[in-house]
């Protein structure tokens, strides 16, 4: 799913071509994107765009007189700028938003149409879709540890609840724990002062970074290689591989359709965290350590 890095650089990359810009027409292929009935989309067609903004992982669309597009990509969803009047015959096309200097198209790979689209009449309308995250780049760090400690949960869960933090999924929440040296199963009440402000700087130091390395990379260009799995990552998408820093090769947990990636050396000690089917499955001989695993 695209995060806060990804949401932001899509953000910055549409201001740059749509804002001042008069929304012609909105074709839309797939009648399950469009979760709304009023107003209808037909009420956006001919209107100015006033601004873009982002809310969490969601992209919003400001259009005059107080109507807002509020795109959520979901896992699988993303945006493309083409020349205006694109076809949009492709199966993974669900929708396109034609301008005078080109059009923004959406697509989503896959079958199971989780992306979504919906037009919201009013300012006050939007807080609908506002889960009430922390921004962790503006916030100060008590405001941080207040938020990390009001419940107790793992930092993995804690980082990636949109009602917690704003923006940050299961890509990035791999990076950020990585980079202050804390293990995704901690919880939240057993960490230190230093360690949550470690987890601070962290956070806004990772986000920072690939903000800055996503905007380097498009150069002006529309953001066309949106993944979550990027070479440059230390450990997200590396298991196998080793760890940057201290070589040792990167491991994870699997759950459902998500995984976690971390360094075993650099996070936990050396203590390898149990793989729920793979350990079940081995049980006394799921190794403990990354010397049992040697």
């Amino acid at each position: 799913m695209p995060e806060l890095p990804d949401i932001v650089t899509y953000r910055e990359a549409l201001a740059e071509r749509i804002v001042g810009q008069r929304l012609e027409a909105v074709r839309l292929k797939s009648p399950f994107l469009l979760r709304s009935v009023e107003p209808p989309l037909s009420a956006a067609a001919q209107r100015t765009v006033v601004g873009v903004s982002r809310l969490g992982k969601r992209i919003v669309i400001d259009l005059e007189a107080d109507l807002f597009l509020v795109i959520h990509l979901m896992i699988a969803g993303r945006l493309h700028w083409r020349p205006p009047q694109p076809k949009i015959g492709s199966k993974l096309a669900l929708a396109s938003f034609e301008f005078p200097v080109g059009a923004l198209l959406f697509t989503e790979a896959g079958s199971k149409r989780r992306a979504s689209l919906h037009v919201v009449g009013s300012r006050d309308g939007l807080a609908q879709f506002d889960r009430g995250g922390l921004d962790v780049l503006t916030a100060s760090r008590q405001a941080f540890a207040e938020r990390l400690t009001g419940e107790n949960h793992t930092l993995k869960r804690a980082l990636t609840d949109p009602r917690s933090f704003d923006g940050i999924g299961n890509a990035y929440s791999d990076e950020i724990l990585h980079a202050a040296r804390l293990s995704p199963l901690k919880l939240t009440k057993n960490l230190t002062g230093n360690e949550i402000g470690g987890l601070h700087d962290a956070c806004r130091r990772v986000l920072s970074l690939w903000i800055d390395r996503l905007r380097s990379e498009r150069e002006g260009e529309f953001p066309e290689r949106v993944t979550a799995f990027r070479p440059e990552m230390a450990v997200h998408g590396k298991f196998g591989k080793p760890c940057p820093d201290c070589g040792s090769p990167v491991q994870r947990i699997r759950y459902a359709d998500n995984e976690t990636n971390y360094c075993a050396r650099c996070q936990t000690d050396g203590r390898l965290l149990a793989d729920r089917a793979l350990s079940r499955l081995l049980k006394k001989d799921w190794p403990r350590s990354l010397d049992e695993a040697d």
